[in-house]
């Protein structure tokens, strides 16, 4: 499927990006990164040595609209994937009007760019799960649940679905092109660096040998692997493709038993690297949501987008992903062979019930 298949993506330095240009690389797809610089140091991109594997890398900024024109036009993707944004909730306490600047003008001029240039079939824009207007239901919040956000970023995405159906709706459709939004939950996986993300927190903390404060050890989040949403991503980009429909919004979540607190979350990295340690930081925070819960049968249903990998084993990978990287050794094949492995488990899982491997994405 992806073999010589021409794919841009927006935000290819970031983690996720980097993620998801390391495997449709492998996958045999000419991709081409447009994004800034890394946001961290370390990064996922220097350290895979991802760049080499790029059929450009392209640094500019998404609000940039002739930057945009140039990239499109010397690219000419088949597949556009949207990831570039600002995306970390306390920053953007701190900068809103950059947050939302970036998150929602960034994609506006990302598909008047697409608009005008007429040639991309497909486009996924992903955003995250925190576009619903959370209420702290304990149920799951469904694809035609409301839309909001309190905090700066939640808002900021919530705000760029109205902007993706207007130009579907609008625009792209009647040219041809079909356009889908994904919503995803909390993802973890090797080669995080960023600040204020649990995994890297507790990493980083341990690394110095101190006790990471933790703010609402009672939030509950629905984490993920970032192989699991990304696996989404690349089958609704298949389906969009062959003209199935699809061209709406998706959820990508993890199954209900990993729909669990940050405590709980802390304890088993605990387990996992035994020099870790935690404390209670009772103080004033901006706020946070202390539940967010996704329901994802209509992905599982159609296209088809089913966990692989459980949460438990997603915290071993990554912990095995960043025990490597201390260690000294390539992770680029250590990303490589985690990639495989993900895959590898979706051929098992479709062996067992009888149906294609696609489906088990």
């Amino acid at each position: 499927m992806w073999n010589d298949r021409r794919v841009l993506i927006t935000g290819h330095t970031g983690f996720k990006g980097g993620w998801l240009a390391l495997s449709l690389a492998i996958a045999g797809a000419r991709v081409h990164g447009f994004t800034l610089d890394p946001p961290t140091t370390p990064s996922f991109l220097a350290g895979c040595g991802l760049g080499s594997l790029l059929a450009s890398d392209t640094r500019g900024d998404v609000r940039d609209a002739e930057a945009l024109r140039r990239c499109l036009r010397d690219s000419q993707p088949e597949v556009v994937f949207h990831l570039a944004a600002q995306p970390l909730v306390r920053r953007s306490y701190a900068e809103p009007v950059a947050t939302f600047d970036v998150n929602v003008l960034g994609t506006v001029r990302l598909l008047e760019e697409v608009r005008t240039c007429g040639m991309v079939p497909a486009v996924v824009v992903v955003t995250t799960a925190k576009v619903y207007d959370n209420r702290e239901w304990e149920w799951p919040y469904r694809e035609a649940e409301p839309l909001g956000g309190v905090d700066p970023y939640a808002a900021s995405k919530a705000r760029t679905e109205p902007v993706c159906d207007a130009y579907r709706r609008s625009f792209l459709a009647a040219a041809g092109a079909r356009l889908a939004t994904a919503w995803a939950g909390n993802v973890i996986g090797g080669g995080d660096w960023a600040v204020d993300r649990l995994v890297p927190d507790v990493l980083r903390a341990n690394a110095a040998g101190e006790s990471l404060a933790i703010r609402s050890p009672r939030a509950a989040r629905p984490w993920q692997h970032a192989l699991e949403p990304l696996a989404g991503y690349r089958l609704l980009a298949e389906r969009l493709l062959a003209r199935d429909g699809f061209a709406e919004a998706w959820n990508f979540g993890p199954a209900d038993a990993d729909e669990q607190p940050v405590g709980w979350i802390v304890e088993r990295l605990c387990g996992l690297v035994p020099a870790a340690r935690w404390l209670h930081d009772g103080g004033e925070h901006p706020h946070e949501a202390t539940t967010l819960r996704l329901k994802s049968a209509k992905a599982r249903h159609r296209p088809g987008g089913r966990p692989r990998w459980g949460l438990e084993e997603s915290l071993g990978q990554t912990v095995a992903w960043h025990r490597a990287w201390q260690q000294g050794a390539d992770r680029a094949a250590s990303s490589g062979g985690q990639i495989a492995a993900h895959e590898g488990r979706a051929a098992e899982t479709a062996a067992v019930q009888g149906r294609p491997a696609v489906e088990a994405a």
